[in-house]
């Protein structure tokens, strides 16, 4: 438990930060699961319609810290080359 009133300050600070974070994180799961279920279903107009929503989430959850931007262009990676061999 935190004694000084700078400790205290600091655990309210991580609580609220912890709450944006779970969810942004849990927008940014909603998002790539859209594609997920497009890339599924065999809809390339609507797996392509959901990967261009999905990422500009995906970066904006790289720039504020919520994952790595390697692990949010990975995804966006492996997301857009299953969209393309849809088509073909």
């Amino acid at each position: 438990m935190a004694n000084t009133t700078s400790a205290k300050k600091a655990t309210r600070k991580i609580a609220r930060r912890t709450a944006v974070n779970k969810a942004r994180r849990s927008r940014v799961r909603s998002f790539v699961r859209k594609v997920e279920e497009a890339i599924a279903s065999g809809d390339q107009a609507a797996a392509a319609a959901a990967l261009k929503a999905a990422q500009p989430e995906l970066m904006r959850a790289a720039t504020k810290g919520v994952v790595h931007a390697n692990t949010a262009s990975r995804k966006v990676s492996r997301l857009a080359q299953r969209v393309k061999a849809l088509s073909a």
